[in-house]
């Protein structure tokens, strides 16, 4: 099922929380609307399920526009952040609810309910409570009570947040392995930027009600728009510096920094004036000092954090400049904290966009 919102405004109180927002998600994706708390994203899943009312604008599942119809006639699924699952009924009647409520016949409920508990490997516990279930058992529950209805699009809201960090990885495989069998298009809501781009095929970064960037993982992570998708997607150094002249999109340009000139890629047209380098700690290489070259880069070694598959170095350039490194390899940890190395940026990597 595609998703199309046009022009779409939420208000609460008079305020619009959301104004003239515009997005198209792709049948049998998996959309991610990512960003800090109180950005937008979980009152866009709201409008989208019908929990809150819209201003202005349209939602069109296919070619119906569904922006003015109550939840129950949008045919959705929903997975909420805190399960939501009835603490009286069993396991088995918690996923049948549903179907239930579409008059579906017993032995279909039967099947269905059956197949989707073995499905996430909850057939042995159907007659229990979900008092009696793990937090990553019961969010298992909620994602099937949610799918075995067959829903035209499936919306979720910060659906691991209440996992530790093993059940997360579990609990999102499970999720992705269901979503692409059933092939249900898919908003999913979270602040986590690993979640992202583990499981998206296309994510919005959201800020202040408006989508900062839509794109695929690898674009949102590697291209940037902005300094602020920058800093909310990974790791990011971004430096200032001053553009001499114009630069066209795609343009290779050469910006002072450490008292020395770096290349980074325009990813946008750019006028001359102060601009943003962007850069990934694991795109900057560092060397000993007596290894300089002309384009390397004074610095010294203020902090390490030693990590295992790699070492994350802080190091200060010569004009105070503090940038963070991510050094990987047989001897990643070979420098210590005070020793001069020397530092360079990788230009195809490095981004320059507008401040």
């Amino acid at each position: 099922m595609r998703i199309a919102i046009d022009r779409l405004a939420v208000a609460y109180d008079d305020r619009r929380v959301i104004d003239g927002l515009s997005l198209t998600i792709d049948p049998g994706t998996i959309f991610t609307l990512l960003g800090p708390s109180g950005c937008g994203k979980t009152t866009l899943l709201r409008a989208i399920a019908g929990f809150v009312p819209v201003a202005a604008g349209r939602i069109l599942f296919g070619e119906t526009d569904v922006a003015r119809l109550p939840a129950h006639r949008r045919n959705i699924g929903m997975v909420f952040q805190d399960y939501a699952l009835f603490p009286d009924k069993t396991v088995f009647e918690n996923v049948a609810y549903g179907l239930r409520a579409r008059r579906t016949d017993d032995a279909a409920v039967r099947r269905r309910v059956g197949e989707a508990l073995d499905r996430v490997g909850l057939g042995a516990f159907a007659d229990r409570l979900p008092a009696a279930l793990s937090g990553g058992q019961r969010q298992r529950v909620a994602l099937v009570r949610a799918l075995v209805i067959q829903p035209d699009v499936l919306l979720m809201d910060e659906p691991l947040s209440n996992l530790d960090s093993k059940l997360r990885h579990q609990v999102r495989e499970t999720i992705s392995e269901l979503q692409r069998e059933a092939g249900i298009t898919t908003v999913f809501v979270t602040h986590d930027q690993d979640e992202a781009l583990a499981m998206s095929d296309r994510i919005g970064v959201m800020n202040a009600g408006r989508l900062e960037q839509v794109g695929a993982p690898a674009e949102i992570y590697r291209t940037p728009h902005t300094a602020y998708v920058a800093d909310f997607i990974g790791a990011a150094n971004i430096l200032s510096a001053d553009l001499a002249a114009p630069a066209a999109a795609g343009a290779t340009v050469r910006l002072a920094i450490g008292g020395r000139h770096v290349g980074a890629v325009c990813p946008q047209p750019l006028p001359a004036g102060p601009v943003r380098i962007v850069v990934r700690p694991e795109d900057i290489a560092m060397a000993p000092a007596d290894g300089a070259t002309d384009e390397m880069l004074s610095a010294r070694v203020v902090r390490r954090h030693y990590l295992g598959a790699k070492t994350g170095y802080a190091v200060t350039l010569t004009d105070g400049t503090r940038i963070t490194i991510d050094v990987s390899g047989p001897d990643h940890d070979r420098f210590a904290t005070g020793d001069s190395v020397a530092v360079r940026i990788d230009p195809s990597r490095a981004l320059a966009i507008a401040p």
